[in-house]
């Protein structure tokens, strides 16, 4: 059984952290978003730590809340004046941007309910599910492994960061 203060720092951490999130999108200052996702990526940082899954916590901290929020934040201070404020968005913006939040969510919820390859892998083994066996599932390059998506969304990141270069250097 969990103890009360364990109950009352993960609402306190999931508070936080969804108010930092919104605040992340919702404000106009770039520099001021990237600091709210700093402080959303070491909430969930806590959270790891309060799973007892102290080795997802150090790289949490040092790969995220470290070395992709540096990256973020040189990307904006080539790209443009680390003091501007962005436009505000029009009322058909809005609608649009809502309308692509909700079939994101739809879409999510769809392949989180529908496919029951890599959930279903992991709950019929019949086996105590721990962070070896979860990474070994998703490092794997079996049917339901997932090792080719994580290296084409690092070469999609890597051409990301090249083309950001060369277009700070064009200006």
């Amino acid at each position: 059984m969990e103890s009360v203060g364990n109950i009352i720092l993960y609402f306190i951490v999931a508070i936080a952290i969804i108010v930092f999130s919104v605040l992340t999108v919702t404000t106009r200052k770039i520099l001021r978003s990237a600091t709210y996702l700093l402080f959303v990526l070491f909430a969930t940082a806590i959270i790891y730590f309060q799973m007892d899954y102290q080795f997802l916590g150090a790289v949490q901290i040092a790969v995220y809340a470290g070395g992709i929020l540096v990256l973020f934040v040189f990307a904006i201070m080539l790209t443009q004046q680390p003091g501007k404020s962005a436009e505000a968005l029009t009322s058909q913006r809005r609608c649009l941007g809502l309308v692509a939040a909700l079939c994101g969510v739809a879409l999510c919820g769809y392949g989180l309910f529908s496919y029951a390859g890599f959930a279903g892998k992991l709950l019929s083994s019949g086996v105590d599910i721990n962070m070896e066996k979860i990474g070994q599932f998703l490092l794997s390059t079996d049917k339901y492994g997932y090792l080719l998506p994580f290296e084409a969304i690092s070469v999609l990141l890597l051409a990301c960061i090249i083309g950001g270069v060369v277009i700070a250097r064009r200006r």
